[in-house]
C-alpha cells in the first residue's frame, strides 16, 4: 500500500465492477473534483485492505483525458469515433431521444425499443435505472444471460437456492478446491483468505484447462479439457464410494442419495472420465481419495467452468462432492457459488419498478444481441424488429458472443442507438447520441455481493466530471419527456435505496454507509445448510430436475455426469479455445486505462509448443484462428500450461486491438445454453493456421 498523499482525506467507497468482491474501498480524496490513490478498506473483514492493482489506480480512469465530458451527436460514419460526433446540449439530447423513441413507439410499439444494460456497475439504483425506464413504458424486456444464467441453474439444481459458506471460512479449511475460476486475476480477496488457511497447513487445488496464475501457486493443477468437468466430478464420487469414503449417515439425513445414483456412478469410473478429461486414471484416483479423506474441503466454484453449453451439468455435478463426503457439517467446509441469496430483505421492487412491471412483454435474450438486430425470427418472436437501442453500464460491440453479427447489426440504417458511458467505447462509436456517464465515485448507490456476506452503500465522494449524469438522472429526465408520471422518477437515488431497505426492516442507507457496511451473514447450521437445503423437501438434490429449470427439450443428464453437448473438436476444427479474463483488464472497462494496457501490451494466444510446431508458427509470429463465425489474427505465446489442443486468449480487448480489428468474440457462438439460455464465452472449436 502506498503513503496517502499529503493533505488528501479518506473516504469509504465501494467498487462497482465485480460482484463476487464489491470491495469495501478506502479512497484519497485530494479535492472536490479529483482522487489519488484507492485502498482496500481495513474496516470489512472479507476486503481486509486488499483490492485489485486495476482499480487501486482508478485515478486514471476517473481523469483519463479521453473521459466523455458533453453529450453527442453523430454527424459522421458509425464506429469511426470522437470525430464523427459533434456536442450538443443536455436538452437537445434527451428532447432528441424523447422524440425518437416516441416515433418508433407510435409507429412500431413500444417493444420496438430495448433497453440494454449490464453490470458495468454492480449498484442496484444506477444498474437497475434502466429497468425502471422499460417497464414504465412497457419496451422489451432483457432476458440477463450474459455472465451467471448457466451457472445459477447448475447450483439451484442441487441446493434450490443460490447460497453457501461464508467465504471467511476459508480460513478454517483443511483443503480448498479453486474449481473453474481464477481469483489472481478476478477476485484477488479469495487468495488473501487461501492465504491465511495455507499458514495453516492447508492444501490448494486448481481445477483449470490452463496453469493460471492461480494455478501456479496451488500445491496441484487439475488441468483438464475445457467442458468435462461433469466427467472429472462424476468419476470422483465413483472414486470416493468405491473407497467408502462418503458420509453414509449424512446422505441419509440431507440428501436425495439412492440406489439409483450409486449404480450410475459405479458405471462412471477414472478410465472413462481419464478418456474424456485428458487425465491420467492416477490424478483422478489421487484427487478423489485427496478430497474424500478431507472433512474441511471448501469448493470455491467459479463461473468460469459453467460458461459452456453443459455447463449448469458441470455446475450441479461439481456441487456434489461436498453432499457425498458431508463437508457441510464442519467448520471450512462445503462450497460457495454465489452468495446472493443472503439478501432477500433488500426489496428491489422500487429499484427495479417492479410495481410498473408488465409480465406480457417480451424478454429478449441479451446473449443474442447480433441475432435480435439482424431479426433472427427465433429471438423476436411475433413482435416488431428492434428499432431503438438505449445502452448503459455495457459495451456489447466487444463483449457479446458472435461479434460480427453484433457489428451487422448495429450498422443498421434504421436503428437508433443511445449509449451511456464514461468512454468512446466501440458501441459508443456506433451511437446517435452519445451522453456522458458518471463514475461510481460521482454517484450514490447500494451494493450487494455474492461472494461475501455485507450489504453496502456509497455515496459521491466527488464531484460529477464536467457534464457528466447519472444513470438515474437520466432515466428521470428522459421519463418525464416521454409523459411518465410516477414517484420512482421524482426522487433521488438514495431514497430509492432507503424505500427498498425500509420495506425489509433493514436500517437505512445512511446508517449502512457510516458503519460501511452491514453483515448478513447467517448462523452456521443455516449457513452449511445443515437446518435444509432450499427445495421442497429440504435436501440436497443429486437428481436434478432440469425441466423445472427451463430444459423442455431433456438436453441434461438428470444425474450427475458429462453431457456430451459441447463445441467437440473434429478434423476441421481440431483446437478448443476459452477466452478467460485477463489479469488488468477484467471487462472492457479497464482496457482505456494507461496502467492496464501497458501490463497486457497486445492480445496473444496461449498455444502448446507441440501444437506450434505443427503449425510451423513460433514465438510472438502472427496466428490465423477461425470457425463458422469468422476469422481473428493474433499473436503467438508459446504455452506448455495447457493440453495439446486447448488455446486460451485472455482479454477482453477491444476488436481494433486484434490484427485485423476483428475481436475474439468473433469465434464465440450466441447458441443459448441449456437449461434456460446463457453466454458459452468458453466453448468454441476452431481451426489454426500460420499467417
Amino acid at each position: 500500500m502506498t503513503n496517502s498523499k499529503q493533505g488528501a482525506s479518506q473516504h469509504y467507497a465501494v467498487c462497482p465492477h465485480d460482484c463476487p468482491s464489491t470491495c469495501a474501498l478506502q479512497v484519497e480524496k485530494l479535492d472536490s473534483q479529483r482522487i489519488g490513490r484507492i485502498h482496500g478498506s481495513k474496516h470489512n473483514d472479507y476486503t481486509d485492505g486488499v483490492i485489485c492493482a486495476k482499480v487501486a489506480r482508478y485515478a486514471e480512469r476517473v481523469h483519463h483525458p479521453e473521459r466523455l465530458s458533453t453529450p453527442l451527436k453523430r454527424v459522421g460514419d458509425k464506429g469511426v469515433g470522437l470525430a464523427a460526433f459533434e456536442p450538443i446540449s443536455w436538452d437537445e439530447a434527451l428532447d432528441t431521444i424523447a422524440e425518437r423513441f416516441q416515433a418508433i413507439t407510435d409507429e412500431q410499439g413500444a417493444e420496438a425499443i430495448w433497453p440494454y444494460f449490464y453490470a458495468g456497475t454492480m449498484g442496484w439504483a444506477q444498474r437497475g435505472a434502466a429497468h425502471r425506464l422499460r417497464h414504465a413504458l412497457g419496451y422489451s424486456g432483457q432476458k440477463e444471460t450474459i455472465c451467471i444464467a448457466i451457472a445459477q441453474a447448475g447450483w439451484k439444481a442441487g441446493f434450490g437456492e443460490v447460497r453457501g459458506v461464508d467465504a471467511r471460512e476459508i480460513e478454517q479449511s483443511e483443503l480448498i478446491l479453486v474449481w473453474g475460476g481464477n481469483p489472481v486475476h478476478t477476485q484477488i480477496n479469495v487468495m488473501t483468505h487461501i492465504a491465511k488457511a495455507r499458514k495453516r497447513g492447508a492444501k490448494l487445488v486448481v481445477i483449470d484447462p490452463y496453469e493460471t496464475p492461480t494455478a501456479k501457486q496451488a500445491d496441484l493443477h487439475i488441468k483438464l479439457r475445457p467442458g468435462t468437468d461433469g466427467a472429472l466430478a462424476s468419476a470422483m464420487m465413483h472414486q470416493i464410494l468405491a473407497d467408502d469414503l462418503e458420509d453414509k449417515d449424512y446422505l441419509d439425513k440431507h440428501t436425495d442419495f439412492n440406489a439409483e445414483l450409486r449404480e450410475h456412478l459405479s458405471t462412471r469410473t477414472p478410465e472413462w472420465a481419464a478418456n474424456i478429461t485428458g487425465l491420467s486414471v492416477d490424478e483422478i484416483i489421487e484427487f478423489a481419495r485427496l478430497y474424500g479423506r478431507t472433512q474441511r474441503s471448501f469448493i470455491r466454484v467459479g463461473y468460469g467452468f459453467s460458461r459452456s453449453r453443459n455447463g449448469a451439468s458441470n455446475m450441479h455435478a461439481v456441487c456434489c462432492l461436498p453432499a457425498l463426503t458431508g463437508a457441510w457439517q464442519y467448520p471450512g467446509g462445503g462450497a460457495l457459488y454465489s452468495n446472493s441469496g443472503l439478501y432477500r430483505d433488500l426489496d428491489r421492487s422500487p429499484l427495479h419498478g417492479l410495481e410498473l412491471l408488465n409480465p406480457k412483454v417480451r424478454m429478449l435474450d441479451m446473449s443474442r444481441i447480433g441475432p435480435v438486430l439482424t431479426g433472427d425470427p427465433r429471438d423476436l418472436g411475433e413482435g416488431p424488429p428492434v428499432k431503438a437501442l438505449f445502452i448503459q453500464n455495457t459495451n456489447p460491440m466487444a463483449v457479446a458472443p458472435e461479434s460480427a453479427k453484433v457489428r451487422e447489426g448495429f450498422e443498421r440504417d434504421d436503428l437508433f442507438v443511445v449509449v451511456h458511458e464514461q468512454m468512446m467505447t466501440e458501441t459508443a462509436a456506433m451511437a446517435d447520441i452519445v451522453l456522458p456517464a458518471t463514475t461510481f465515485l460521482e454517484h450514490d448507490d447500494i451494493y450487494t455481493a455474492s461472494g461475501h456476506t455485507y450489504l453496502q452503500v456509497s455515496k459521491a465522494i466527488i464531484e460529477p466530471y464536467a457534464d457528466c449524469r447519472s444513470n438515474h438522472w437520466v432515466v428521470c429526465e428522459l421519463a418525464k419527456r416521454l409523459g411518465v408520471q410516477h414517484p420512482l422518477f421524482e426522487v433521488e437515488a438514495l431514497e430509492l435505496v432507503d424505500q427498498a431497505l425500509a420495506k425489509g426492516g433493514l436500517p437505512s442507507a445512511d446508517e449502512i454507509h457510516q458503519q460501511q457496511g452491514l453483515d448478513c451473514a447467517l448462523d452456521f447450521d443455516t449457513a452449511h445448510f445443515l437446518n435444509g437445503f432450499g427445495h421442497a423437501d429440504k435436501r440436497f438434490h443429486f437428481k436434478a430436475d432440469w425441466v423445472a429449470l427451463g430444459d423442455s427439450e431433456g438436453r441434461l443428464p438428470s444425474l450427475p455426469d458429462h453431457a456430451p453437448l459441447i463445441d467437440n473438436a473434429d478434423d476441421d476444427h481440431p483446437f478448443r479455445l476459452v477466452t478467460a479474463p485477463a489479469r488488468t483488464f477484467l471487462n472492457s472497462t479497464f482496457t482505456e486505462t494507461p496502467g492496464s494496457q501497458r501490463k497486457e501490451k497486445k492480445p496473444r494466444v496461449l498455444l502448446h509448443p507441440r501444437d506450434a510446431r505443427g503449425i510451423g508458427v513460433v514465438e510472438d509470429d502472427i496466428l490465423c484462428m477461425g470457425n463458422d463465425h469468422g476469422q481473428v489474427r493474433v499473436h503467438v505465446s508459446l504455452f506448455e500450461g495447457v493440453q495439446p489442443g486447448v488455446v486460451i486468449v485472455e482479454g477482453i480487448w477491444p476488436n481494433s486491438a486484434f490484427i485485423g480489428g476483428q475481436g475474439i468474440n468473433t469465434l464465440t457462438s450466441a447458441e443459448p445454453a441449456a437449461p434456460a439460455g446463457g453466454a458459452v464465452f468458453h466453448d468454441t472449436r476452431v481451426w489454426l493456421k500460420a499467417g
